[in-house]
């Protein structure tokens, strides 16, 4: 293989502009390839982006054994299929959050990766970002004291007029959870390093298309830490995130994309003797992140910054959020 990793893209999503410069940014890829089920499309999207290889259908990129790494943007339902895919025919993959949405197809990604030996981790790019790990950071080494309490959130308006958006597809696993909760719900497990909760409890407002547009849940942890999260679809956008301990609070102003603006991202420390500190992370963008943790995965043999143990976690808490949601009873892990 060579020094660069060729990266080949399921799809013509809105959502892959969001990777596109980074590949391309990134000194150790290269963007070689992107594929349709629609020949033209795929040639039409290739020229428009000036992406070398375009492929009419998915299968024919996966055959291509100059692609090193495959980007899956796809509707969440169909990310299992063609992760699994990808990694049968020994390509990597960058698989966009949810990986999936249930255990049983957890564990045939697991099987893939392991039986042919390629990495695949899940795209939360604010987990790669300097900010997010400096938080981590501050948190393990005790900077907060104890900790007690995690707030997170992530809102934005997505109207019900749009209701052909896949956001709002039932079928294809749309939901505010799914969608834009999975930031928070994992933010609060990574920040209590504790596994997956002991218990949750939550509850939901469900939309004209049988999906939740509000989700607000709280998590216990075996440590004894709480976490209270929320997403939705129907309120102004917002986003933060409070991780609260007996000798300091950490105040994450942009948590999800940081930098992504091209400007500092800033974090508040605020101490339980009085005063506070600005934390400030020069601007990088979070997508270029993720690209360079795959690059150290492949070329250099480094352990993904997001295992899949950690996805496991996710996805647990996430499934017993919408058990307990739709029962409105107590749900233990």
């Amino acid at each position: 293989m060579t020094q660069k990793i060729r990266w080949g893209i399921i799809s013509t999503a809105n959502i892959n502009k969001a990777l596109l410069n980074p590949i391309r940014q990134a000194t150790r890829s290269e963007l070689s390839a992107v594929a349709s089920r629609d020949g033209q499309r795929a040639r039409d999207y290739a020229a428009a982006e000036n992406i070398p290889k375009a492929y009419g259908s998915y299968e024919e990129m996966l055959a291509d054994p100059d692609i090193d790494v495959v980007y899956n943007p796809l509707p969440n339902a169909l990310h299992k299929e063609w992760t699994v895919k990808a990694a049968q025919a020994g390509k990597h993959v960058l698989c966009e959050k949810p990986l999936v949405t249930n255990l049983a197809d957890l564990a045939a990604v697991e099987a893939a990766a392991n039986a042919n030996g390629v990495t695949i981790f899940e795209a939360f790019m604010y987990l790669h970002h300097p900010q997010t790990r400096k938080a981590l950071e501050m948190v393990q080494a005790g900077k907060l004291g104890t900790v007690q309490q995690i707030n997170s959130w992530f809102h934005f308006y997505l109207p019900p007029e749009r209701s052909s958006n896949i956001r709002l597809s039932a079928p294809l696993e749309g939901g505010s959870l799914w969608d834009v909760g999975v930031y928070p719900n994992s933010m609060a497990i990574v920040m209590a390093q504790a596994g997956a909760p002991a218990e949750v409890w939550a509850s939901q407002i469900v939309g004209e298309t049988g999906v939740d547009v509000g989700m607000r849940a709280q998590l216990r942890f075996e440590n004894g830490i709480i976490a209270q999260i929320s997403s939705g679809f129907r309120t102004p956008f917002r986003e933060g995130t409070h991780i609260v301990g007996d000798q300091g609070a950490l105040e994450i102003i942009e948590p999800w994309k940081p930098g992504l603006s091209g400007k500092e991202s800033r974090m508040t420390l605020t101490l339980s003797t009085g005063g506070s500190t600005n934390i400030v992370t020069p601007a990088v963008d979070p997508y270029l992140c993720e690209v360079q943790a795959m690059e150290a995965c492949i070329l250099d043999g480094a352990a993904p910054l997001v295992p899949l143990t950690w996805s496991r976690n996710f996805l647990r808490s996430v499934l017993a959020i919408y058990e307990s949601a739709k029962s409105g009873q107590i749900v233990k892990l």
